[in-house]
């Protein structure tokens, strides 16, 4: 993500998780939000803080308590969340339910809103992850039945939808990536275009390896 489009796409992520939350809790409808003056959030101090890791409870399909540990320094960056998007050309038996990215970085910030429902001026910590999307890069059936692993790669970096922001809670748990070497790499002189994203190593596709609590999912 070019640098200035991180601070006004990291606003509109915060903003509407908030927006999302007082419509909730005070019942006020979205005509209600936009109606009035546009409402604004500020960062106490105009400070953002990364952490070095991230610690994810979930529950295994035989009910046992476990934890990943997300390091964007380290292999263990990747991650799944459910997919949410609706596809007009596909319907929802054929659409992957999931959707994998790479985490950039885990950062809180502590917000500040002005704006309807707004209560007071204190500052609220917000929690996200800064990642970069992996696609589906092929339409061929794949899964348990069929013996074949995912296939996904990286967006194109110019791409708009290329990196984005995601919430703690969103997040299902890690996901192992493993490249599929055969298909080569992007840039056989190790010569990438970002430094954040680190693309000088990336492979033309990957594999997304399945755990065993996969076996219980349909």
């Amino acid at each position: 993500m070019p640098s200035q489009d991180f601070l006004p796409k990291l606003k509109e992520h915060l903003l509407s998780r908030v927006i999302s939350t007082i419509r909730t809790e005070n019942g006020i409808s979205e005509e209600a939000v936009h109606d009035r003056s546009e409402p604004m959030i500020f960062f106490k101090s105009d400070r953002m803080y990364r952490h070095n890791i991230m610690r994810l409870n979930y529950t295994t399909y035989d009910t046992r308590r476990c934890q990943d540990v997300i390091n964007p320094s380290t292999s263990h960056h990747n991650i799944m969340v459910l997919n949410g998007e609706d596809d007009d050309h596909q319907n929802s038996s054929s659409r992957h339910p999931f959707c994998y990215a790479q985490v950039l970085g885990i950062y809180h910030v502590n917000v500040i809103y002005t704006g309807p429902g707004m209560v007071d001026y204190r500052a609220n910590r917000m929690e996200f992850l800064w990642v970069r999307w992996y696609r589906k890069v092929d339409s061929i059936k794949r899964g348990w039945g069929t013996h074949q692993l995912d296939l996904v790669q990286f967006l194109p970096m110019a791409s708009g939808d290329a990196f984005g922001f995601i919430d703690l809670l969103d997040v299902m748990r890690g996901s192992h990536i493993i490249p599929a070497f055969a298909n080569g790499k992007c840039h056989v002189d190790d010569k990438g275009l970002s430094l954040c994203a680190q693309d000088s190593s990336d492979w033309a596709s990957y594999y997304v390896n399945r755990y065993v609590s996969e076996l219980a999912m349909p």
